[in-house]
């Protein structure tokens, strides 16, 4: 039997009501950020179209559902800025998340991490990945070089990334960490 060709089926053109659907459908299910909302909503009608005569209400919708409380780019950056901290990321990567996400500017630079969170997180990044005191092995100048760059690519101070890998031991880190205060805002 000569093996069939499947062909993809063509997804029906959105209408005013399967617009509101997908929307919905998709707050229901993602925290998101207002903007996010817009790009999966504009991504949706490039794909599938648009069968109505009037112009798809994409801005406006997204307004109502803010306005709804459905969409909060606050609460959205606040989740986002805490997961990231607690796996170990630097503010810098934060702020990219965020601005990728589509948070406006003033609520990225509000929730910019605190010198005590920044420090935390890059002590969890250490832990995590064996860096400096944590790691097993001796540093020579090439592992400790990849080190750095790695801190630095997860969005790390370069001052923050020379103390925590030039940590003669873990309790040495730790206090370091430590000196910052209890700001954990995020």
């Amino acid at each position: 039997m000569p093996p069939t060709k499947h062909r993809k089926r063509q997804p029906r053109p959105l209408n005013p009501a399967i617009f509101e659907e997908i929307a919905l459908a998709y707050v229901a299910r993602f925290s998101t950020s207002a903007g996010k909302l817009e790009r999966y909503l504009v991504r949706k009608l490039r794909e599938r179209g648009w069968d109505d005569a009037s112009e798809p209400p994409t801005r406006a919708l997204v307004q109502r559902y803010v306005g709804l409380g459905y969409v909060d780019d606050e609460g959205f950056a606040r989740e986002k800025t805490g997961s990231l901290l607690r796996r170990g990321y630097g503010a810098r990567r934060v702020g990219q998340a965020l601005r990728e996400a589509g948070i406006a500017e003033d609520l990225r630079e509000r929730m910019r991490p605190g010198e005590a969170a920044a420090r935390q997180a890059a002590l969890t990044l250490a832990r995590k990945r064996r860096f400096g005191p944590f790691g097993s092995v001796a540093l020579d100048r090439s592992l400790r070089e990849k080190q750095i760059a790695a801190m630095l690519r997860a969005g790390h101070a370069l001052d923050n990334v020379r103390e925590i890998v030039n940590a003669a031991s873990v309790a040495e880190a730790e206090s370091w960490a430590a000196e910052a205060g209890e700001d954990t805002e995020c």
